[in-house]
């Protein structure tokens, strides 16, 4: 029997340093109507991780979580958004219909902090991320890709690579 079930994969982070790193990687992949779904116990890494993903994905507003306000919008120089919505304080999905869930996707990427709250509003497809506290410094990340065509496979665990599993979609080296 398999630890982490099929189409799943883990990652381990030793420090903040480096779940801000793993964020990055993933938030310069994001693209509009993507939806990166984050669960875990308080002090699991959640906005730690989100202020990597805002970074990779190229916005310049300091990241925060949006515990009493909801939803943060982060912006980038191209004027896109980066929807960032905490349902730590929603009473259910309903509330999370509600915000206009459809709107924002048609406008950026939405990462959900607490996701598990709301989970029947959101989209079929989503990378779903559950976070784990092991001690003071580690934490660990079990990554899940819902769906059928947005997120599979996973580059990390596509055969052929990042290039295939996102053909067109990967940041172009700097120059």
């Amino acid at each position: 029997m398999a630890v982490i079930e099929k189409g799943s994969f883990e990652v381990i982070s030793r420090s903040p340093t480096q779940t801000r790193r793993v964020g990055m990687r993933l938030g310069e992949l994001l693209l509009p109507g993507d939806v990166i779904c984050l669960e875990g116990n308080l002090g699991a890494g959640k906005t730690t991780l989100a202020q990597g993903i805002a970074s990779g994905w190229g916005s310049y507003d300091s990241v925060t979580s949006p515990s009493y306000v909801l939803v943060n919008v982060y912006r980038r120089l191209d004027q896109n958004q980066l929807f960032h919505l905490d349902a730590y304080r929603l009473s259910g999905p309903a509330e999370a219909i509600d915000l206009d869930l459809d709107a924002m996707l048609g406008q950026g990427p939405l990462l959900v902090e607490w996701a598990d709250r709301i989970q029947e509003a959101l989209p079929d497809e989503y990378l779903w991320i559950k976070m784990s506290l092991i001690n003071d410094e580690q934490r660990d990340f079990i990554v899940n890709a819902n769906g059928r065509t947005r997120y599979r496979p996973w580059p990390m665990c596509h055969p052929g690579g990042p290039e295939q599993a996102f053909p067109g979609r990967l940041p172009q080296p700097r120059q």
